[in-house]
């Protein structure tokens, strides 16, 4: 099989790189700066599994029909990339790797049903604009179709992958990645303090906030009907049951999980597209939450606070304190973003 990367950022870039060494041709679609930083120097993966330098030759769009196209930009950059490669992909089977739960249903609009395979990454990684990747920790690369059962190509597919990542055909995906936005939450405060994963939940009171929001997402998706399912090597149950113990108990094993993802700094999505200044996906996280609450009539201030606090700091470019955060998320008046200039 031959392969493009659509999106050459924390996955896309790593995805990109380990399968070009490990032999398998990769076109690698990327904007114009990575493409000048990476053809000039190289792309330099660190982390887990060692050091190395893989030179690839990036393009602005795909040209040319691949076996699959591996698209890693976020939700809301799917609509001009795929416009840009759009007469390469026409029968190409698409694997998306997006956070959150719109991904797919913009792919499927674009491109049909039919071409669309869903997967969630559990491995994480950091990314250094516009040629340098922390690999933080491994992880699966669940894999299956979101809008009918498995068939041949998901498993063509998990098998192709198995050569760089630990791949794992799945049921029930859609489910699952309603499940992944709850891991994603823990991104969202480092979002508003400018802090690492680590430097943020070593602080209790951010634990304790951190579970508040994701008890406050728990109890609206069990009232408007959403079901989430467990993923290999990860028990939603677990979670849930962390949200219900007495905040002085869960802060700290909250606080342990957090502080052992990674030797490295670890630094969420959200608040490293913050750092380049492009939108994050907040909305697409605990933004979603707060839009499906909304729209069902169910209560979730604290997320959609979360939300608009996030937004000011991409707007503002100024970071929050903890006293501040803790103030703010619990402050049921909207604060205009002039205030923060």
């Amino acid at each position: 099989m031959k392969a493009a990367v659509i999106g050459l950022g924390a996955i896309g870039g790593l995805v990109a790189a380990y399968l070009k060494s490990k032999g398998i041709p990769v076109i690698a679609v990327g904007r114009p700066e990575q493409k000048k930083a990476i053809e000039r120097d190289g792309l330099l993966i660190e982390g887990v599994r060692g050091r190395s330098l893989i030179h690839l030759d990036v393009k602005m769009r795909l040209e040319e029909k691949v076996d699959l196209v591996i698209v890693t930009v976020k939700t809301q950059d799917i609509r001009d990339a795929i416009d840009r490669s759009r007469d390469a992909l026409s029968g190409t089977t698409i694997l998306s790797t997006q956070n959150g739960v719109r991904a797919d249903k913009l792919l499927e609009m674009m491109l049909g049903a039919d071409s669309i395979i869903s997967s969630i990454v559990m491995f994480g990684s950091t990314y250094t604009p516009y040629n340098r990747i922390v690999h933080n920790f491994e992880g699966n690369w669940l894999i299956g179709r979101p809008f009918e059962p498995n068939d041949d190509k998901v498993r063509e597919t998990a098998d192709f992958l198995k050569a760089a990542f630990n791949t794992v055909e799945v049921e029930n995906i859609s489910a699952m990645k309603w499940t992944k936005i709850f891991v994603n939450f823990s991104n969202c405060l480092p979002a508003l303090v400018g802090k690492s994963m680590q430097e943020t939940y070593a602080n209790m009171d951010m634990c304790k906030l951190s579970l508040r929001l994701l008890r406050e997402g728990f109890d609206a998706v069990d009232k408007l009907g959403i079901q989430l399912a467990s993923m290999p090597d990860f028990d939603i149950e677990k979670l849930k049951g962390l949200t219900r113990m007495p905040p002085e108990e869960a802060a700290p094993v909250f606080s342990g999980i957090m502080m052992n993802l990674s030797k490295e700094p670890l630094y969420g999505s959200i608040l490293q597209s913050i750092q380049r200044g492009r939108p994050s996906e907040i909305d697409y996280i605990n933004g979603e939450i707060a839009n499906q609450a909304k729209l069902g009539g169910i209560d979730a201030k604290l997320n959609t606070r979360a939300v608009e606090l996030v937004h000011i700091v991409e707007t503002t470019k100024k970071f929050f304190s903890f006293d501040e955060v803790l103030e703010q998320v619990d402050k049921s008046a909207q604060l205009k973003r002039e205030d923060f200039f």
